[in-house]
């Protein structure tokens, strides 16, 4: 879990995902239509993409792909970002992060 955490530290919004992903590419387009500007890390481009990987299945990411950490902390993959959407409490969320401003 070190690789993940030097590589959220200090970020508002990181989305570990692969390029390939269609709930990836909606998950991304979706924080990114607030206004945010998240930090992406395609795990099938990158060359220590399956430590990564491994590392957040330990931290319980299943799916592990897209996995979203906003203020550091881990939110989920993408039913936990909708459902954060749908009860209008994500953009509070980016906004207490630092990710946006309105």
């Amino acid at each position: 879990m070190e690789v993940v955490t030097r590589m959220i530290a200090e970020r508002p919004v990181v989305i570990f995902s692969r390029s390939t992903c269609c709930m990836s590419y909606t998950i991304k387009t979706l924080i990114s239509s607030f206004g945010a500007n998240p930090t992406v890390y395609e795990l099938d481009e990158i060359q220590n993409g399956q430590q990564i990987e491994r590392e957040l299945q330990q931290m319980g990411c299943k799916p592990t792909v897209p996995a979203v950490f906003i203020g550091q902390q881990l939110i989920g993959g993408p039913n936990q970002v909708m459902t954060l959407q749908v009860k209008n409490q994500l953009v509070p969320l980016l906004i207490r992060a630092g990710a946006i401003w309105i």
